[in-house]
């Protein structure tokens, strides 16, 4: 009984001194964590937040941790978590901003100023600190980055010190933050009346926004005399063989009546992909030496005898066009003759081994180079005090643009979808585990004083930006209702709300949405917290 009581309060007598303790700790707050975060309450649990929650438990009774230890594993997982987001978002952040994402995006940013507008108010309105307000904002809208950031500006901005009101108000509004979200766009689904059997139609032929985001597939049979005896080629530059009774187009939504107009009509497509002549296949691009270059340098159809129509990254699909850069990990889908497409596999190299190997030159050059970059002071007008990006913004900035613009520099970015998440599951759980053992002993007294009434305020920022965006979005940019809540989720950065919209609807609408919007949502979140802190804080 005295040696666990010894290992729990710490004892300098222990093997490894006060280190062993903070491990134990720690592994502890962790574990238990995870498991209180998969209890579900009405279909809806903590997550990785439920870390925070015990660790809150464990400081509130006295069993904390080595502070020097606790603040580089807190930092460190923060950098990681960050860092481990920008490499996944960073391919398709800039992409995001094509015609549909735009208008997807716009949304996204008014949803955001709304929630910082309305935390601006209650800080006026309240007048509790901005330390407090910005906790209470970062777990309204259940973005862990923000309140990463916040505390990293405020201790920038006093000597290091800690505000544990962030964490405490962040840790009072997460749970109503889950929960309001998928209220909201439930009530949103009533109050805009909406016809789910129309809703669903739409969203399967992508008639709004997201039109200009993906692809689909058609059977167009001819029967327009003024094509008769061209060639694909002569058509559309985009040809496999000379001229046939029937085609199978891929091709962007916003195209597809323009082609069944002057090609002839559109049939089933159930004959031509059974075609035994023809197989259609995904192969994997694992060759580093492809990485960075454009479709139309390989030129496959002349080497391999086999076209590509598609490129599916990070689970959009993509029109094969041939200035589109390729990068590791791109699944290519390829249609032609079997001895073609197996020499198109041994091009682009198809092995899974090669991808699961890990590359750490790109994530520790780029930790570095956020660190320094996040270390940079400089000055926005108005704000009194020098801005900088910390370590919050700084490694996801650089992570963004690795994972954009590495392949232009033959830099290998891939990691594996499994590889990504450990990184980033290990981060925010050393993260939620220091700001949770570091708010513990500030938590019940500060709810007993009258913090509960911030569960109020924090609700208030999670409903209304998401309630007035989303009835802008829906008459001003006629969004369909499926594509609309999945671009809420996204700007709201809330994965339980995509999770409760993707299972609405058969149609990928709502997550192409988020996956649209995230990128930008994310760092307009972090920098947002930080900019708050640094001019009201």
């Amino acid at each position: 009984m005295e040696l666990i009581e010894r290992l729990l309060f710490g004892s300098e007598s222990l093997w490894g001194g006060g280190v062993a303790h903070s491990v134990l700790i720690l592994a502890l707050v962790v574990a238990l964590g995870v498991m209180l975060g998969k209890l579900k309450v009405a279909g809806v649990s903590l997550g990785v937040t439920g870390i925070l929650f015990v660790g809150i438990g464990f400081s509130y009774f006295g069993m904390n941790v080595d502070e020097h230890l606790m603040h580089f594993l807190k930092e460190f997982g923060l950098i990681l978590f960050v860092y481990s987001i920008g490499l996944q978002v960073g391919p398709g952040f800039f992409s995001s901003f094509r015609k549909g994402g735009v208008t997807l995006n716009k949304l996204a940013v008014l949803v955001v100023a709304l929630g910082v507008a309305t935390t601006v108010a209650l800080y006026y309105i309240t007048g509790l600190s901005m330390t407090t307000m910005v906790g209470v904002m970062s777990g309204a809208v259940t973005n862990t980055p923000g309140l990463g950031a916040a505390q990293q500006a405020f201790s920038d901005m006093h000597a290091g010190a800690d505000a544990p009101d962030i964490a405490t108000g962040y840790a009072v509004a997460y749970p109503l933050g889950v929960v309001g979200a998928i209220l909201t766009l439930i009530g949103l689904r009533y109050l805009l009346r909406i016809d789910v059997k129309r809703e669903e139609a739409a969203a399967g032929q992508d008639s709004d926004a997201q039109k200009d985001l993906t692809t689909r597939r058609l059977s167009v049979e001819i029967v327009n005399a003024a094509v008769n005896g061209k060639t694909v080629a002569e058509i559309r530059d985009l040809a496999l063989r000379d001229f046939v009774d029937r085609i199978l187009l891929i091709a962007a939504p916003r195209d597809v009546e323009a082609l069944v107009a002057l090609l002839g009509r559109e049939v089933d497509a159930e004959p031509m992909v059974h075609d035994k002549a023809m197989i259609s296949r995904r192969i994997l691009i694992t060759k580093p030496e492809l990485n960075g270059k454009t479709l139309s340098e390989l030129r496959v159809r002349s080497t391999c005898g086999v076209t590509i129509t598609r490129i599916n990254r990070s689970g959009i699909d993509l029109v094969a066009s041939g200035n589109l850069q390729l990068q590791i990990g791109d699944r290519v889908t390829v249609v032609g003759p079997e001895l073609s497409v197996a020499h198109a596999e041994r091009l682009f190299g198809n092995s899974l081994k090669r991808l699961n190997h890990p590359n750490l030159i790109p994530i520790f050059t780029g930790i570095a180079l956020g660190v320094l970059l996040g270390s940079i002071s400089f000055w926005i007008p108005g704000i009194p005090q020098p801005v900088k990006l910390g370590l919050a913004g700084g490694p996801l900035i650089v992570a963004i643009l690795i994972g954009r613009y590495g392949p232009h520099y033959k830099l290998v970015t891939y990691t594996t979808m499994s590889a990504n998440l450990m990184l980033r599951e290990v981060g925010i759980s050393l993260f939620l585990a220091g700001v949770g053992l570091g708010a513990g002993e500030e938590f019940v007294p500060t709810l007993a004083a009258g913090g509960y009434v911030w569960i109020a305020y924090g609700a208030v920022i999670t409903v209304v930006p998401l309630l007035l965006a989303g009835i802008f979005g829906r008459f001003y940019y006629k969004l369909t209702y499926y594509t609309l809540i999945g671009v809420l989720s996204g700007a709201s950065t809330n994965p339980p709300a995509l999770a409760y919209s993707a299972e609405q609807t058969s149609s990928d609408a709502p997550s192409v949405g988020y996956a649209t919007v995230y990128p930008l949502s994310m760092f307009l979140r972090v920098l947002a917290a930080q900019l708050l802190i640094l001019i009201f804080g």
